[in-house]
């Protein structure tokens, strides 16, 4: 499968796991999704709220748009990205809309992506000031794979609580979408 098509393939998994567990953990109450279950982001909002983060401060350095690097609330206020453990949203509601819309966002700029774009030098700073600069399609490949690390942590979390996010497997999803296979 040539880049293009997978990075379109890891967008719609992305949109479609995270439309899961957004369901499994709105089964939760709000205690029990900011229980301290001893994970790097303590809870499934904490680590929710940093996949959020993660995934706006990447598309921003993707895109040039500063927009992205913020938040709105509920209250229409802009809330900036300033650290990888910061809680955008005490509400589930506001975290879960933010999501939907940038995974809509992740959706479209990656089926806008080109070859030459991906083969195309990216220079950013991090969250620690640090200057990179590598081939754009580095950085999208850690994009994806950063996800999906910090999903199995939330599925692990979730099963803690006693509750089943179900299949989360790529081909699982695949299927559905080519019936008959």
């Amino acid at each position: 499968m040539e880049p293009l098509n997978q990075y379109t393939t890891l967008a719609r998994y992305n949109r479609w796991m995270n439309e899961r567990l957004y369901t499994v953990a709105g089964e939760l109450t709000d205690e029990e999704r900011k229980r301290d279950l001893h994970a790097f982001f303590r809870s499934v909002h904490g680590t929710l709220n940093h996949l959020l983060l993660a995934d706006r401060a990447w598309l921003a350095r993707f895109t040039g748009d500063g927009e992205l690097a913020t938040v709105m609330a509920s209250s229409g206020d802009r809330i900036a990205l300033r650290s990888l453990d910061q809680e955008l949203f005490a509400d589930f509601g506001d975290l879960r809309r933010v999501r939907r819309e940038t995974d809509a966002c992740i959706e479209t700029w990656v089926a806008a992506l080109t070859s030459e774009r991906l083969a195309a030098t990216l220079a950013y700073k991090d969250s620690k000031g640090n200057r990179h600069e590598h081939p754009l399609w580095w950085a999208v490949s850690h994009f994806f794979n950063h996800q999906t690390h910090h999903r199995g942590q939330v599925t692990t979390l979730l099963f803690q609580l006693g509750r089943d996010p179900g299949v989360t497997d790529l081909i699982a999803m695949l299927r559905q979408a080519a019936p008959g296979t």
